[in-house]
């Protein structure tokens, strides 16, 4: 029997009303052996490489990564999904899951800052992002981005690590617009922005943590008062191991994927004293490319600022961002090995290439304009107690709206009322 047939919507606010039951999810299959073997050697290969070239500092985060793969995999956590979801049929379950990832993060960062001790030798920084053009703009246009390429920031890189050929498109227009933003950095450069805001600088760390864990909590209240008007098809369900061996090939229920992540990200700002981020490696893999190519990037503006420089000069095995996107590929790889859902598909649609392509080339621009994807403005800015995470969302919610209305140009289908899953 439906949910909706169950009981009337708005009598039980912790209950979140489907048009009919998730459908049961099917065995898992076996162990791909050669992957996983492939994947698990490199993974140990080049984390013991990192740890014992360049120090536990920059091992650990890699480490952190392959972690971060493994439960971006498992739990299928995605924020592309969760927002075409809502906005297409009004189910909120994805969004939930930020709210408990957000929270998570928001809790133990606030004890990480609060306190100001990292690990080997970080200083915990939180700072705010700056609110103007860029932000509003970059939001929305990487929101349309991932809906045309199928997977946000994290996502990209989770779904390239266990075999997803078209994501590969995706994550090689990631690259190029990350690299058309640096090149035209003059021109995005100067738009209208105001300093940032951040509560812990006004109410402390307590008020700070507090005022965001209440608003996540009326976002979720939210989501179940549109989810009990509009009562939507439950969300698809993935195939899965069974008792303990779940653990280890999945797939994980979301919310404990939310939590993990949650943990895993105040892992990153503990070791790394910075938040988790991802898409400025993107940009930094696409310069030390066309080096190799005999170009010069590093005389583009973008690149010639004192930071930006110094890490285009250095080894990617020292910077942040890299190192953890390394990882989530890896880890990935790892995990759907091991669940056996590790698969290359030679054959994709054209149209779908194209949306790939131009999915991750807006996703490039718009991250750098935005100054964060998902996760480096979204994840950081919400947990950090930044005015800039919130309106990020605000805007990507926007693009979302636009990008579910583009996508059908592309042969791209979006979740509709009668569907019996979305």
């Amino acid at each position: 029997m439906s949910a909706t047939t169950e009981e009337k919507p708005g009598r039980n606010l912790l209950s979140f009303p489907t048009s009919c039951a998730a459908p049961q999810p099917r065995p898992g299959e076996p162990v791909k052996v050669v992957p996983l073997a492939i994947a698990a050697a490199g993974a140990i290969a080049l984390s013991w490489y990192v740890w014992a070239t360049y120090g536990g500092k920059f091992g650990a985060l890699l480490v952190l990564g392959l972690f971060l793969g493994v439960a971006l995999f498992h739990s299928r956590f995605g924020f592309t999904s969760a927002w075409r979801q809502l906005i297409a049929v009004g189910n909120g379950q994805g969004l939930r899951a930020h709210a408990l990832l957000l929270g998570t993060a928001a809790t133990l960062i606030a004890l990480i800052a609060s306190t100001g001790s990292g690990l080997f030798g970080a200083t915990p920084k939180v700072t705010a992002g700056p609110i103007g053009l860029g932000l509003f703009a970059g939001a929305a246009v990487f929101a349309i981005g991932m809906q045309l390429g199928g997977a946000c920031a994290s996502g990209t890189l989770f779904a390239v690590g266990s075999g997803q050929s078209t994501i590969v498109l995706t994550l090689g227009g990631f690259i190029a617009g990350s690299v058309l933003y640096t090149w035209a950095f003059p021109i995005f450069d100067g738009w209208p922005q105001v300093s940032g805001f951040l509560l812990s600088e006004h109410v402390g760390w307590f008020g700070s943590w507090a005022i965001t864990i209440a608003v996540l909590l009326g976002i979720v209240l939210l989501t179940r008062v549109i989810q009990a008007r509009r009562t939507p098809p439950p969300v698809d369900v993935v195939p899965t191991a069974r008792g303990f061996a779940r653990v280890f090939r999945g797939s994980w229920p979301v919310l404990a994927g939310a939590v993990v992540l949650g943990v895993l990200a105040a892992a990153v700002f503990l070791v790394s004293g910075g938040t988790w981020g991802v898409t400025y490696a993107f940009g930094l893999w696409g310069a030390k490319f066309l080096q190799l190519l005999g170009l010069h990037p590093e005389t583009w503006e973008f690149w010639q600022t004192p930071a930006n420089a110094k890490t285009l000069a250095g080894p990617i095995w020292t910077e942040k961002t890299s190192l953890t996107d390394i990882g989530i590929m890896l880890g990935a790889a790892v995990a759907a090995a091991a669940a056996g859902a590790w698969k290359i598909r030679s054959e994709i649609p054209w149209r779908t290439a194209v949306a790939a392509v131009l999915g991750g080339v807006l996703m490039g621009v718009g991250a750098r304009l935005a100054g964060g994807c998902n996760i480096g403005a979204y994840l950081a800015g919400i947990s950090t107690g930044s005015l800039h995470g919130w309106l990020w969302g605000a805007f990507a919610l926007l693009g979302t709206w636009i990008g579910l209305r583009i996508r059908p140009l592309f042969g791209l289908a979006n979740p509709k009322p009668s569907d019996s899953v979305c």
